[in-house]
């Protein structure tokens, strides 16, 4: 049976978008939740968004205005947790599913936090580093409201990095008066970061393929591998896969895709995109120019760590692979799943497979707390641990319920928040 729901007034312009994923999702393992289900609406509902406006002064002297969010989803179970990303194709729907993802995923885990997400609708390439800067100062300033150490901790996303990190968290602690590092993760290590945080998702995506190839009796040696995306989650987990003896034969960015079916030099292929900011060009692999061919690649795994919608029912009949691990959040639509189900392809789902940053982000903002800081050994031991634990409870229930790792990740998730729910109660 097919659920229609009502698109919400502030979603006309743009459309149900993301968030419509999402709520089929939900609408998918509301039948698993027994007595849960009837709570089921707090999932479909995010307890608080923000639209802010953000001007600046440009280089030029001219006044430029820009669109940011910042939505909390669920804080059941704790502070709102979630990344800021600064994308010119940054919408409401957009941050609003992410954030709800973020609900789950942090649940799925099991890290005591909720889901926020934030942004703003910019392309900050057209943006000289001053700029970036003041867009940054006043978006955190509009949002002081609702953040904060005990109520919302923004981290890196899509566009952002431990320099934007720096600059959110120095605005917030001039507000308060005070240095407060525990406002956001993913900071520069000299203001409270993490070891072990940037390297945290693609480590994380790692873990998990490597729990997954067991499961389905492949080895990561030998094994082909295609990763879309090569940023800070594709470029580190196609690393990982390359030292482990993995052979990563494609790999696409948001301007082109190489492939090489011996495989491509990933190392070579990094210093290639530090020096000239894409894959385009790189000479150790072919170029090809039709994008929609990446997906067809001979591989073994798939890695989409681009953005969310990307592997659709166009294109999810081409996969070759035997699994998919989404690097990225909401990379495959419901309808996709269906199909990459019927073909027998295991898909490691985003609140797994993705879950090493937040899990790393957790580490940080507790070592913020207590000021004492572990090895990077240490966290590594624990992220792996902590990601091992995940994957094993889902795949058992997976294979209790006979349902798909994404149902499963969402029946534990949204079974632990809504036990806290109901638990709470409702105030007044």
């Amino acid at each position: 049976m097919t659920i229609k729901h009502e698109v919400p007034s502030y979603l006309t312009q743009h459309g149900i978008g993301p968030w419509g994923d999402y709520l089929e999702q939900i609408d998918r393992v509301t039948p698993y939740l027994g007595n849960l289900a009837r709570w089921v609406e707090t999932m479909k509902r995010p307890k608080r968004m923000l639209i802010v406006d953000v001007p600046i002064e440009r280089d030029d002297g001219t006044i430029a205005h820009f669109e940011g969010y910042r939505v909390q989803h669920n804080t059941s179970r704790g502070p709102g947790k979630g990344g800021v990303r600064f994308h010119q194709d940054v919408t409401l729907s957009e941050v609003m599913a992410l954030s709800a993802w973020m609900t789950v995923k942090n649940a799925a885990v099991n890290v005591p936090y909720g889901g926020a997400k934030g942004g703003i609708r910019v392309d900050p390439k057209t943006l000289s580093q001053g700029e970036l800067q003041r867009m940054t100062r006043r978006y955190t300033s509009e949002i002081n409201i609702i953040i904060g150490p005990n109520k919302d901790i923004p981290a890196p996303d899509v566009n952002t990095n431990e320099q934007i990190m720096a600059w959110m968290m120095d605005t917030y602690s001039m507000n308060q008066g005070s240095t407060a590092s525990g406002v956001v993760t993913g900071k520069p290590i000299s203001l409270g970061g993490s070891l072990g945080r940037r390297e945290a998702t693609g480590r994380g995506v790692f873990v998990v393929g490597c729990e997954a190839a067991v499961k389905r009796g492949l080895n990561i040696h030998g094994a082909k591998v295609a990763v879309q995306g090569f940023g800070n989650v594709g470029g580190i987990a196609a690393r990982l896969f390359s030292e482990a003896g993995a052979k990563v034969v494609a790999v696409q960015d948001h301007i082109s895709t190489v492939v090489r079916s011996s495989g491509l030099d990933v190392a070579a292929l990094q210093a290639h995109v530090n020096e000239t900011g894409s894959v385009a060009g790189f000479k150790g692999g072919e170029e090809i120019s039709d994008r929609a061919q990446f997906w067809a690649v001979d591989c073994d795994i798939l890695v989409p760590a681009a953005l969310e919608q990307q592997i659709t029912v166009e294109n999810a009949p081409s996969i070759r692979a035997k699994i998919i691990l989404e690097g990225a959040n909401g990379p495959t639509s419901p309808a996709a799943d269906d199909i990459l189900h019927e073909k027998g392809v295991l898909v490691v789902p985003d609140v797994i497979a993705n879950a090493g940053g937040v899990t790393v982000s957790y580490f940080e903002w507790v070592q913020d707390f207590s000021s004492f800081f572990w090895t990077e050994d240490e966290i590594n031991l624990r992220l792996t641990r902590i990601m091992r634990e995940a994957f094993a409870a889902v795949w058992q229930l997976a294979e209790e319920k006979k349902v798909s790792l994404r149902t499963a990740a969402f029946i534990v998730a949204c079974t632990r928040v809504l036990q806290a729910r109901e638990m709470r109660g409702l105030y007044p």
